[in-house]
């Protein structure tokens, strides 16, 4: 069933519809083959999928321990700050020193999961005198990082994140077990 021109160039109110939703189908759905598609065959893969967050399962991150929580923050330092070794020497680096290359952009990053990393502190119930100082060593990491080269080595030096996980994990130790 072709168009005529007129259809084509001349609107028409039968077949304008709404932008969004509430836009039905008018025909057959057809293939690439030019095969009919029965309307039942169309979503069958989707039938029962649904998310379900709620589960420790589905969401990796949902109900840790707290001991959980402060072993994945300090890998995750470890990971930025001291996971290399500069062969030859004893100067241990990480993805925080290698990111921290891209100009302006890198030291965005690894501030920003820096910032990741006070957060989740303060989710585990570090007070705010602990988290102050956490976000101090981050400021100070990120303003210092963002000078060219001399910013780079001293991100390699400083390691704000392991200092960071380092204080946290002194505030749990003084902390009765729960």
């Amino acid at each position: 069933m072709a168009m005529s021109n007129d259809e084509i160039y001349s609107p028409n109110r039968t077949r304008s519809r709404p932008p969004f939703g509430g836009a039905q189908a008018r025909g057959k759905v057809i293939d690439q083959d030019g095969r009919e598609i029965p309307e039942a065959g169309l979503h069958p893969q989707f039938e029962g999928f649904r998310f379900d967050f709620g589960t420790s399962s589905a969401n990796p991150f949902g109900n840790l321990t707290r001991e959980q929580r402060l072993a994945r923050l300090d890998a995750l330092a470890k990971l930025l700050d001291v996971a290399f070794i500069l062969p030859g020497t004893n100067i241990r680096y990480g993805i925080d020193g290698i990111i921290g290359l891209i100009p302006v952009i890198g030291d965005l990053i690894t501030t920003a999961i820096s910032l990741w990393l006070v957060r989740e502190a303060r989710a585990l119930g570090a007070p705010w005198h602990i988290t102050a100082r956490m976000l101090a060593n981050v400021a100070v990491d990120g303003v210092v990082g963002m000078v060219p080269l001399a910013g780079d080595a001293f991100d390699v030096m400083f390691r704000a994140n392991v200092r960071n996980v380092r204080m946290l994990k002194r505030w749990m130790d003084k902390q009765p077990r729960q």
